[in-house]
């Protein structure tokens, strides 16, 4: 054997490690919502691969659609693929982390009130709180239906999304 072949070609391991790494990559796109799926610029036969897979059910037909896709996956370039699904990664964890603060201000403003009230001034100069105090009076009355606080809750939710955004 000549030590020119050993180098060209890549070990039995490594290509094993590459096709995991493609399955794996096409079982995150198997995982992803149609929208986001059609933000990717794949190729016809992977597409039409990904949709079949999303609509198996059987365990093993499901297993062999995922290799099949692997298969596919193995004769692309995916640098591109996995750099869209990082930026999608990111856009979510960042809608994600938005959404926890606006949350904990409308919790921090339905449990302590007026004081709340003040550090959401404090914090945030820009936003006129008059809209605020009568959905946080609804939302605290305690004297109201749970229906009623709940749905005030929501609105609370919804106005101070729009105001942090």
């Amino acid at each position: 054997m000549d030590d020119d072949d050993t180098e060209r070609k890549p070990s039995k391991s490594s290509r094993k490690r590459e096709a995991d790494r493609a399955q794996k990559l096409g079982e995150r796109l198997i995982a992803l919502k149609p929208a986001d799926l059609d933000a990717l610029t794949l190729p016809e036969p992977l597409r039409d691969a990904i949709e079949l897979a999303q609509r198996i059910s059987s365990h093993g037909g499901l297993a062999r659609q995922r290799q099949y896709i692997g298969r596919l996956m193995r004769s692309l370039d995916t640098t591109e693929i996995e750099a869209s699904l990082g930026a999608q990664n990111r856009i979510s964890l960042e809608l994600a982390r938005q959404h926890k603060h606006v949350e904990g201000w409308r919790d921090r403003l339905v449990s302590e009130g007026e004081p709340a009230l003040q550090a959401l001034a404090a914090a945030h100069p820009h936003l006129v709180l008059a809209d605020l105090t009568p959905l946080l009076d609804r939302a605290r009355n305690l004297h109201a239906p749970e229906a009623q606080r709940s749905g005030a809750s929501r609105e609370l939710f919804r106005v101070l999304r729009a105001m942090l955004e």
